[in-house]
């Protein structure tokens, strides 16, 4: 080890002493077929699968003693070869965010990516040759430590392996840029660095590590290990050649490279510069200069460190992870009673699909109920329909896609589908008579105990519960759509909701997978407010006399994953203006409603747009819809849009919080990332507002104290 590595982690260390420290375990063991004396070193923190192996600074001091020992080994001829493995499903998930998350200085920043770098790459240095045994979940540097060395095999059982950084908001800057594009060509390490971490953090499969090439061999998890050290053996032996191709580093390079800009502006607009960041030294490596690219990687890593793309990064990954496995103000699981049936009231796209989505995940008989027998047969169809097609996929087997199709069932008279239902949901028209009508009529029939939840978006819970005989069993349960896919469930409690009934609504939740989140019962509850708010600011300026592509990509820099008025069009404009209708009464000195959007309801026009089948990513003002607009003289900059937009919001928010819509702005941007796909390195978006000034602009204060998405005091 030497004396600068050996200063750079030891000053890194102290200023993190709550590292969870993961050993490097040396092992020897004799190589069959005479292939020799062999050292393993195993990576483990010393705790189950449920917490992974990371490296933090200590860490990578066991780990550079462990290369010490063995280093010494190979060079007096003890060992014919070195690998390194994880313990048992992980590999490594690599760096220690926990720790990324405290340094406050450039120079700390710069330590940890030199320190990485210095006790990798002498794995590629040793006198005999390296191997690493991806034997489980590997990430980041947990990937980027197999890349140092000189062969890899992956186990067949590996669920998830990937270079996540750019999604974070860093580059992978211990060897992934410079080195991945080296070993299987600049567009194959593009996908893997850019375009999977920017599709939500897309992993890989083991076979699929394989078939890239950055694997050399693929072996089944059962007896990964043994098959791998076999292998190990033959390719000392020279019975195992191992063939890499010849990489490309003329034209094919830049065009990776491109590609890469396309994909990284097509998701975050420029807005968020780690992709680009790694598109550099990805550019960069086609030289095959390692030591350069590591250099820029270094820089890069304590640049990003000491950025806001990466703190919001980290900050929404704290939310995803951890505040939404405990949502803020949820009552006492121990409160929650049992759900052994459920029952759907409506038989329409949503109750459907909310329909499918229990009976997956709660296993338990579901029953439809709807107005007429061809809506209950459309809606068991749907759900038959969708089993049928996890079968065809292989996700379910025949045994499981029989018994959850026996399961469901569709029934007209509500008392016969309700009767021994302990939570039952509504998915109606949005019109708070026919809600009330249909909980009353749901009451009438179902036990004593049973949930009465409605899947409302804006409607008042507690109004639609006010003439049931036993309103503290209502509670809201908004889903995102697609339900299937968006994770976001808003709970809301009603005024007289009691603890149990949301204590039984909390525990669906988890077991339907959904990131739940506690809202007071106010108009449009968080997502649709917020949206609503955002979208009809930008309304507004359209309606003033801004040019609607002006309007548009006024808000480009937020990197949002679609344009606001392709987001209305997702939404559908008639639902878009019920929801402002129903804010504007409720607040009608900030929520306005658009004459314009009324007039593109009204004309049963699905969008603002038109998509030609030449090129269908680029819409295109629909001349029809054109013509309807009525706009006024008031021509606003891209930047003054941008700035109204940002305010309202802003505004928006501090309102909300001062309500107690929900607990902290921490809820605010956990709903906005998994319910509305907000950007992921925005942080959602009071950070965001934070870092612009539009916080301390519009409400005289930020929304997070500093160092929580941001670089610490």
């Amino acid at each position: 080890m030497s004396t600068t590595t050996t200063e750079l982690l030891k000053g890194a260390a102290e200023l993190f002493p709550g590292e969870v420290v993961t050993q490097a375990h040396v092992r020897h063991l004799d190589l069959p077929a005479g292939a020799g004396r062999f050292a393993l070193i195993t990576l483990d923190n010393g705790l189950d699968h449920t917490k992974p192996t990371t490296f933090g600074p200590q860490s990578l001091a066991n780990l550079n003693a462990a290369i010490d020992q063995v280093e010494k080994e190979a060079a007096e001829g003890a060992v014919t070869g070195i690998g390194i493995t994880g313990k048992p499903f992980i590999f490594a998930v690599g760096a220690d965010l926990k720790g990324v998350e405290l340094l406050k200085e450039h120079k700390d920043a710069l330590a940890i990516g030199k320190g990485g770098h210095d006790v990798f790459r002498r794995l590629s240095g040793l006198a005999v040759p390296t191997f690493a045994y991806y034997n489980g979940a590997a990430m980041g540097g947990g990937v980027e430590v197999g890349l140092h060395c000189s062969y890899r095999t992956v186990s067949k059982a590996l669920p998830a392996f990937s270079l996540p950084e750019v999604f974070l908001g860093l580059v992978p800057g211990w060897g992934g840029c410079a080195l991945l594009p080296n070993l299987i060509g600049a567009d194959r390490a593009v996908s893997v660095i850019i375009e999977n971490s920017l599709n939500q953090n897309r992993q890989l499969k083991g076979k699929q590590v394989f078939e890239l090439g950055i694997a050399d061999a693929l072996f089944e998890g059962a007896d990964f290990l043994e098959q791998s050290l076999i292998w190990t053996a033959d390719v000392l032996n020279g019975t195992v050649t191992v063939e890499r191709p010849e990489i490309d580093r003329g034209d094919a390079w830049d065009q990776a490279v491109a590609r890469g800009k396309a994909i990284a502006d097509s998701k975050v607009h420029g807005a968020a510069p780690a992709a680009y960041r790694a598109l550099e030294i990805i550019a960069a490596a086609k030289d095959g200069d390692l030591g350069a690219g590591f250099d820029r990687e270094d820089q890069a890593l304590a640049d990003l460190i000491m950025g806001g793309e990466l703190r919001s990064g980290i900050y929404s990954f704290n939310l995803v992870q951890k505040r939404a496995k405990r949502p803020a103000g949820a009552p006492d699981k121990a409160l929650a009673r049992p759900v052994t049936k459920v029952g759907v009231v409506g038989a329409g796209l949503m109750a459907s699909q909310l329909a499918l989505l229990f009976l997956r995940r709660l296993e338990v008989p579901v029953v439809l109920t709807d107005i007429d027998q061809a809506r209950v047969d459309k809606g068991v169809g749907y759900v038959h329909a969708e089993i049928e097609k996890l079968l065809g996929k292989g996700r379910i087997n025949q045994d499981k896609a029989n018994r959850l199709k026996a399961l469901v069932s569709g029934v007209l008279d509500k008392a016969e589908g309700f009767s021994d239902a302990d939570f039952i949901i509504e998915a109606v028209f949005e019109e708070i008579g026919v809600k009330q009508q249909v909980f009353a009529e749901v009451e009438a029939v179902a036990p004593a105990h049973a949930i009465l939840a409605t899947n409302t978006s804006s409607l008042s819970v507690t109004e639609m519960a006010s003439k049931l005989k036993n309103p503290e069993r209502v509670v809201g349960f908004h889903f995102f759509n697609p339900v299937a896919i968006l994770p976001l469930l808003e709970i809301v409690r009603g005024e007289q909701t009691d603890d149990a009934s949301l204590a039984t609504a909390f525990g669906v939740a988890r077991k339907l997978k959904k990131t739940a989140v506690l809202v007071k019962d106010a108009p449009a509850f968080v997502v649709n407010r917020i949206l609503t708010r955002f979208m009809g600011e930008i309304q507004n300026i359209i309606d003033e006399g801004t040019p609607v592509a002006v309007a548009e990509k006024a808000v480009e820099p937020l990197g949002l994953p679609m344009s606001p008025l392709v987001l209305l069009e997702l939404v559908g404009p008639a639902i878009g203006l019920h929801v402002s209708e129903t804010l504007n009464r409720a607040f009608p000195e900030r929520f306005t409603v658009s004459e314009n959007l009324a007039a593109v309801v009204k004309a049963g026009k699905r969008g603002f747009y038109v998509y030609s089948a030449e090129n269908p990513a680029k819409p295109e003002l629909d001349p029809e819809v054109a013509a309807l607009l009525k706009q006024g003289d008031t021509v606003l900059s891209e930047e003054q849009a941008r700035d109204r937009v940002l305010d309202a919001v802003a505004q928006e928010i501090g309102l909300m919080l001062d309500e107690g819509v929900v607990a902290e702005a921490q809820d605010i941007d956990l709903c906005l990332i998994t319910g509305a796909g907000w950007p992921f390195h925005l942080g959602g978006i009071t950070p965001y507002l934070d870092r612009e000034g539009v916080s301390e602009r519009v409400n005289g204060k930020p929304f997070l104290a500093q160092g929580v998405a941001s670089v610490p005091a």
